[in-house]
């Protein structure tokens, strides 16, 4: 980013363009950890609605459906995250942001905790009341920390963002 200027009268610009915050790992430019996070966001909400639908109606498709989408929930975690953590070691402007971490952290416990969901319903299905509820409803109230400081890391420090001379 040694072609931006960093007196740009944008503070905010000016701030991005002290430490290097562009995406390490893109595809065309785009993020790829932006494009993944989506799916765990989704199926970790979704394995909510399941749980609900199954506790409000007691169909067992509801236990079924449940299963998979805690487990598609951790996988595309672990995707998502193994992208954000090579974005978090590659990138130093990504790396000196507390905001950085705090997600780091929210995600990688988010993760864990899908990967628990996911365990209670393969190891004992029974156990999705109350256990997988209370589960599903930790993680849900996670998701949205850890999203909240993955949108600063956007909105307030421009990550992944990339600003042409024009500002």
């Amino acid at each position: 980013m040694s072609d931006i200027k960093t007196d740009n009268p944008n503070p905010v610009i000016a701030d991005i363009a002290q430490h290097d915050v562009q995406s390490a790992v893109a595809v065309a430019g785009h993020p790829l950890h932006a494009m993944s996070v989506h799916f765990p966001i989704v199926l970790v909400i979704a394995t909510l609605g399941c749980d609900l639908a199954y506790w409000f109606g007691g169909d067992a498709f509801f236990l079924r459906a449940g299963v998979w989408t805690a487990g598609l929930a951790f996988i595309s975690g672990v995707a998502a995250g193994a992208v954000g953590t090579a974005e978090l070691i590659l990138v130093k402007g990504i790396r000196v942001r507390a905001a950085s971490w705090t997600h780091a952290v929210a995600a990688m416990t988010l993760i864990s905790i899908a990967g628990a969901n996911w365990g209670v319903r393969l190891i004992d299905p029974a156990q999705v009341l109350p256990l997988g509820l209370f589960l599903s409803v930790v993680a849900a109230g996670v998701t949205g920390l850890a999203g909240w400081y993955g949108g600063k890391l956007v909105f307030d420090h421009g990550v992944g963002i990339v600003i042409s001379e024009d500002g």
